[in-house]
């Protein structure tokens, strides 16, 4: 189950979606969250990391910062996917910024362009789009 796996981060942002997003994610498998977190991707993060993940974006290059290499994450940590400093670098909400201020607040991003419908929040949107984000970027480790 996904819940012991992410640890108790996990717990929060799925404590606090919508029921269909937890579903997406423990019933139907990271598969579907993939599709949705690749269209993220190209959005809000090909700008910087470049299509491929390896930080060769068209903007990357304004940065002052070195832009990540994302296909390598697990990688770097051992052979593990580092989920929850994903999920939170992503989301940005809590005040860490581990690589830098040039990397925008994501969280609050989705957050004010999000449309709420009944029974849901914007916060609940902004965190089923992170997460699917940060599934698309597991999927995409070497």
């Amino acid at each position: 189950m996904y819940v012991d796996w992410i640890g108790g981060l996990a717990v929060s942002y799925l404590s606090s979606a919508k029921i269909a997003i937890a579903a997406l994610i423990v019933g139907a498998g990271p598969a579907l969250a993939d599709s949705a977190g690749e269209k993220e991707y190209v959005v809000a993060c090909a700008g910087c990391h470049g299509e491929s993940g390896m930080g060769m974006g068209p903007f990357a290059e304004l940065l002052n910062t070195e832009t990540p290499n994302l296909v390598n994450l697990a990688k770097a940590n051992g052979g593990v996917f580092p989920f929850e400093t994903v999920l939170t670098t992503i989301d940005g909400r809590d005040g860490v910024r581990a690589h830098g201020s040039t990397m925008p607040i994501w969280g609050e991003r989705f957050k004010s362009s999000a449309s709420s419908r009944q029974g849901e929040t914007t916060d609940m949107v902004a965190r089923g789009r992170i997460l699917s984000l940060v599934f698309y970027l597991q999927s995409i480790q070497e």
